[in-house]
């Protein structure tokens, strides 16, 4: 098949989050001329202080919530301000996201520190023992309830949200949804664990807590997601897809009340019930 892109490869790793390919289609044993925009993938390197701990395949937008959400999960921040300095850097090789620590926050990086090559399905890779995989999570402490109407609600919201997987069918998307005011924000990414970094990002620097609201996925759940849900302190993890069993573990142990099979017609609760309102 050939096919004609809207874009140079050079403007793809300098940020096109999307492509338009002219290919060609089957259907019923017929040969049919087929448009399609896919997303974007490029690597995305996380440096600090000159040296490059991170490379991950991702969807090139967003980029400044991705540096900060990823170094929030990660354990190397806690707030914006520990970050001194961040340049994104776009060449043909890909994105670089340079970072410069404040003075303190440089030991937390040492203590963290792991260098690795993910791909977008990848949210551990890389790790230098098991230990650090089974890591110890922050218990998350929040007096949230939440109505099975609202959480319906919820998860009907975010396929509206999601711009770039309308286009593609072929991204994830994490949430931010308070039930005081609905859906707050929608990031998207070839890599669910990128969007939910993406989201915390976006979160730490706008200044939501996510104690005040609940975190929706896209996906299913696997560990990794939960592990960033604990760093960001969201007590309601929702998704559409099931969990793995460890992910159901972790997420009893952080405190945070986790359902999966969301759909139209209802939900799964599978930690933490007394989140959940009876009405």
């Amino acid at each position: 098949m050939t096919a004609s892109l809207s874009t140079t490869s050079a403007n793809a790793a300098a940020g096109s989050s999307a492509w338009r390919v002219v290919g060609q289609a089957w259907r019923k044993d017929t040969a049919l001329a087929r448009e399609r925009t896919l997303p974007e993938e490029v690597p995305v390197a996380f440096s600090y202080h000159g040296t490059t701990h991170a490379v991950l395949m991702a969807t090139p937008d967003n980029l400044e919530d991705f540096a900060f959400g990823f170094s929030r999960s990660e354990g190397i921040i806690r707030t914006i301000t520990e970050v001194s300095d961040l340049t994104v850097v776009r060449g043909g090789d890909g994105i670089e996201l340079r970072m410069w620590l404040a003075t303190e926050t440089s030991d937390a990086f040492a203590a963290r520190r792991r260098r690795f090559v993910g791909p977008s399905g990848c949210g551990m890779c890389g790790l230098e023992s098991l230990a650090e995989a089974n890591r110890s999570l922050p218990v998350v402490a929040s007096d949230i309830k939440i109505s099975r109407q609202l959480i319906e609600e919820a998860v009907a919201a975010l396929p509206r949200s999601q711009v770039l997987h309308m286009a593609t069918r072929a991204v994830h998307a994490a949430a931010f949804w308070k039930p005081s005011s609905g859906l707050m924000l929608t990031r998207e990414d070839v890599g669910r664990h990128n969007a939910i970094d993406k989201l915390a990002g976006a979160m730490l620097r706008l200044g939501y807590s996510a104690a005040d609201g609940v975190i929706v996925m896209s996906s299913r759940v696997s560990i990794e997601l939960v592990q960033k849900a604990s760093m960001m302190g969201a007590p309601v993890l929702i998704a559409v897809s099931a969990p793995t069993a460890y992910a159901v573990r972790a997420a009893e142990q952080a405190g945070i009340t986790l359902i999966g099979v969301a759909r139209s017609d209802g939900f799964e609760v599978f930690t933490h019930f007394n989140r959940i309102r009876s009405d």
